[in-house]
């Protein structure tokens, strides 16, 4: 039996202050004006061209949140600050808490949203601003390639087998499972604006030899092919049902005999309540996309019956399944 919250757990479920104040920091650039030394608060305020006195109050809410240190009036950053949230870092994350902070206001409309049912954009961020989306495609690519190996194994690929990485974005799984597997070859099918980023990291890989670029929109597109392997990586939660359906019989139909159809994403559990990350994306896609959403395993394993596959199995709960087509 699980739990119940206490009355100070559901008023820290309820404060956000902290949540904005990190975006704010961020966004402002603070961890990069004050670098790697002792910095005064009228050096940084200077840097920034912000008001001294209600900086000081930002950065003392940053010492408390432990991304600052203060001596006297000088402020430093932690080494969690230095390594992810300073621009110049190899380690830099702060795209990504910048397309949440992109997000802000969209997430001011859920109430709304949810009595009227009514979404509030009708483009997602990275269509609105193209350059924040390939720096958050950047900060991805760098965290994927740690569990890409991993679960490119858990395919167990064998022999020389053509692979579709299936709006592959900057060809994270291409290039984890062309390393794995000697004799793979991939295909990365994106629009030709990701494909930009794609061609530099699929470079800077040494397998321009054994990674094809495809540009086009994977909805209205011919997918080419025919592939032994059809990858399918955290782009369904984007698009409706319907078109979620028709893409997976498209990619089936670009799949030889015996081919393989996997599709990897965020699923619900079949009550819609769990896994509890899941649950709250799903708001999140809710209140960013045109018409996203987050599915079930067995609506997934839905698409891959109706588009005549066999063997359906689920691989790994609620986040990969997979389907062969006869």
């Amino acid at each position: 039996m699980s739990r119940e919250l206490s009355l100070a757990e559901i008023f820290q479920l309820g404060y956000y202050w902290e949540t904005k104040i990190l975006l704010t920091a961020v966004k402002l650039d603070i961890f990069s004006a004050i670098g790697e030394n002792h910095r005064a608060i009228g050096e940084v305020a200077g840097r920034l061209q912000a008001n001294a006195p209600t900086l000081s109050l930002l950065l003392n809410a940053l010492v408390a949140m432990k991304l600052l240190t203060k001596e006297g009036e000088s402020y430093r950053n932690s080494s969690t600050a230095l390594k992810h949230l300073v621009r110049h870092s190899s380690q830099y994350v702060g795209h990504l808490l910048l397309l949440h902070d992109a997000e802000w206001n969209n997430w001011g409309k859920l109430e709304e949203t949810v009595r009227t049912g009514t979404r509030s954009v009708d483009r997602h961020v990275f269509e609105t601003d193209p350059e924040l989306g390939g720096n958050v495609l950047a900060v991805l690519n760098r965290i994927g390639q740690q569990s890409g190996p991993d679960f490119a194994r858990q395919l167990k690929l064998a022999g020389n087998e053509r692979l579709l990485d299936l709006g592959g974005g900057a060809g994270t799984n291409a290039i984890a499972f062309c390393r794995v597997y000697s004799d793979v070859t991939a295909t990365v099918f994106d629009l030709p604006a990701t494909l930009t980023l794609t061609e530099k990291t699929v470079k800077k890989a040494g397998l321009e030899s054994r990674i094809t670029l495809h540009p086009g929109d994977f909805n209205t597109d011919h997918l080419g092919g025919p592939y032994d392997v059809v990858l399918m990586s955290d782009i369904l939660h984007y698009q409706t049902f319907q078109m979620n359906q028709d893409l997976v019989t498209k990619a089936v139909s670009s799949l030889v005999s015996g081919g393989r159809l996997i599709i990897k994403d965020r699923f619900l559990d079949e009550a819609g309540t769990g896994p509890a990350w899941t649950t709250a994306f799903t708001i999140h896609i809710l209140m960013n996309t045109q018409h996203g959403s987050c599915y079930k395993t067995s609506e997934a394993i839905q698409w891959l019956v109706h588009a005549g596959c066999i063997s359906t199995v689920e691989l790994e709960k609620t986040a990969v399944v997979q389907g062969v087509k006869p």
